[in-house]
């Protein structure tokens, strides 16, 4: 496996798990701000805190973990960047649906102070798909909507 092998992959894989852990906290922040101030069901305020994620990634991916990906048009590497997210945001979502209600009725059995009870469940839910989902987002996306850097070990 290339990032087994090759240690510039290795460094880019975790400059990715590093954004990725900025946008789990914008997605955490975004979730449980539409959820429990605004009041918004959990599958539509999970699909808001994706979109939040995914610009915020979009932006620190093609500015900081791959800075020499920028031979693609801004635009074509967004678009790019974009259609693999959604396909993240459907694998997410169908996963999260299936699972919310369980985890929840698991977890409304641990009272929390002052959190809803079902605040528990949800985010555990929420840290699941977003787990499943990082890793369809780095391959794919290292090799469609990155695919324009090199691999080779030269430099890290």
């Amino acid at each position: 496996m290339i990032l087994l092998k090759n240690p510039r992959e290795r460094a880019r894989f975790l400059k990715f798990a590093t954004v990725g852990a900025i946008g789990f906290g914008v997605d955490f922040l975004v979730f449980n701000l539409v959820r429990n101030v605004l009041g918004l069901a959990a599958v539509p305020s999970n699909m808001l805190s994706f979109v939040a994620a995914v610009t915020s990634n979009f932006l620190l991916n093609r500015y900081w973990t791959y800075p020499d990906s920028r031979t693609k048009p801004f635009m074509q590497q967004m678009g790019q960047y974009g259609l693999v997210n959604v396909a993240g945001l459907a694998i997410r979502t169908g996963v999260f649906s299936l699972i919310h209600e369980p985890y929840v009725a698991v977890f409304d059995r641990v009272p929390l102070p002052f959190l809803p009870e079902h605040f528990l469940g949800e985010n555990l839910a929420l840290a699941t798909v977003v787990v499943i989902v990082m890793f369809w987002n780095f391959f794919v996306n290292r090799y469609w909507t990155y695919n324009d850097v090199e691999s080779h070990p030269a430099e890290v």
